[in-house]
């Protein structure tokens, strides 16, 4: 009877066969093989990858040309500049907003020009001129101390009917205060008008 149980072992015993512990074994043996033969093919159907334990150099923090992580440049390149030239420098966007009204007088050979400036938004706030019809008509002359002082006089009333009172004037490439220039800053602090 054992000999029998031993040659029919790929087939099934019968359940009343005295070899059935026997069998549940094997079954039990060959279904492990089989999850570990399958868990097995299943991993070496990913590819095998070369990993290297290679290390990195050190960085050499004393030669610049050597290290892989640079500080950014922060000065705009010549095509950049040239693609956007308004764009304004952090001096000059706060003072801009420190000292947001500025006054342009502009002398020519036959009148005097003078015009207040928003520099956030480049409008025109007030202007006055000698060669206004009004005042080309009535004054003797279009650049002498009288119609400095007149143009001083209009800046400063216009002005604060537009609510400013604070002002900043910045001289050119040297340009002293003096003369003319003078004359009509001075009018126009005599008027009431603050320059910061």
């Amino acid at each position: 009877m054992i000999t029998s149980c031993v040659g029919l072992a790929p087939s099934p015993p019968p359940p009343s066969s005295i070899c059935c512990g026997e069998t549940n074994l094997l079954r039990r043996h060959r279904h492990r093989h089989h999850q570990s033969s399958s868990s097995l093919s299943f991993s070496r159907s990913f590819p095998s990858l070369p990993i290297s334990t290679t290390t990195l150099s050190p960085i050499n923090h004393t030669n610049p040309k050597g290290s892989i992580i640079r500080s950014a440049w922060t000065r705009r390149s010549r095509g950049e500049a040239e693609k956007r030239p308004n764009r304004k420098s952090w001096k000059r966007r706060t003072d801009m907003y420190m000292r947001p009204f500025l006054l342009d007088i502009f002398f020519s050979k036959k009148f005097i020009h003078a015009k207040l400036t928003h520099r956030g938004t480049s409008k025109v706030i007030c202007a006055a001129t000698t060669n206004a019809k009004d005042l080309r008509n009535s004054l003797p002359s279009l650049i002498d101390p009288d119609a400095c002082r007149i143009i001083g006089k209009l800046i400063a009333e216009r002005s604060k009917e537009a609510d400013v009172y604070a002002m900043a004037y910045e001289p050119r490439k040297n340009e002293r205060i003096e003369g003319r220039l003078g004359i009509i800053l001075d009018t126009v602090k005599e008027n009431g008008i603050i320059f910061i």
